[in-house]
């Protein structure tokens, strides 16, 4: 047997919070955050700590991007949320001070054990270190850990954790050079 969806069940306070204050975050988000004007970054990393993320100072976020779970969620100080970036918050995403996750980015901190026939799902913390760039849509699956200053290049895919200061880029991402002078 493959996998049989009848049987699966959502594990206990998966989500972090209750079903009531899930749906208030997704009415507020489709509201208040999205509606926003571009500039309001204040505003919305104030929705977001209301909602128990951890936003550090001048976070720049994008009215258009997308958190699933904001409780689940760590921004640094200084660090860029693209347009249309989802944080797939299922578990919890970590993004360091001065990083950059760029447009149409998407962060999947959750899977599924396809190994299973109840098909159980699974958190897994993603942790984007300090000064790294995820350039535009760049996909990160559950239970990465990209190292500080870590260059990610547009469209790639990182399945497994990527070295601080290394330039990436591919489906899958792979190592290319250092970003630092220095190192070539």
């Amino acid at each position: 047997m493959m996998q049989d969806l009848s049987t699966f069940k959502l594990p206990a306070n998966f989500r972090g919070r209750s079903a009531l204050i899930v749906q208030l975050w997704w009415l507020v988000q489709a509201t208040f955050f999205r509606g926003s004007p571009q500039f309001a970054y204040g505003f919305r990393n104030w929705i977001l700590r209301r909602f128990g993320a951890q936003v550090g100072r001048d976070a720049v976020i994008r009215p258009t991007a997308t958190i699933t779970y904001p409780w689940k969620v760590k921004i640094g100080d200084y660090a860029w949320i693209g347009d249309h970036a989802v944080l797939y918050s299922l578990g919890e995403i970590d993004i360091g001070a001065h990083a950059v996750v760029s447009q149409s980015g998407y962060l999947c901190a959750a899977d599924h054990d396809y190994t299973r026939s109840d098909f159980p799902i699974r958190d897994r913390k993603i942790s984007i270190g300090e000064q790294a760039w995820l350039a535009a849509d760049v996909f990160v699956a559950p239970g990465v850990t990209i190292g500080a200053g870590a260059v990610i290049g547009a469209r790639s895919s990182v399945f497994h954790d990527i070295p601080a200061g290394m330039v990436c880029f591919g489906s899958p991402a792979r190592q290319v050079k250092s970003r630092l002078k220095a190192d070539v």
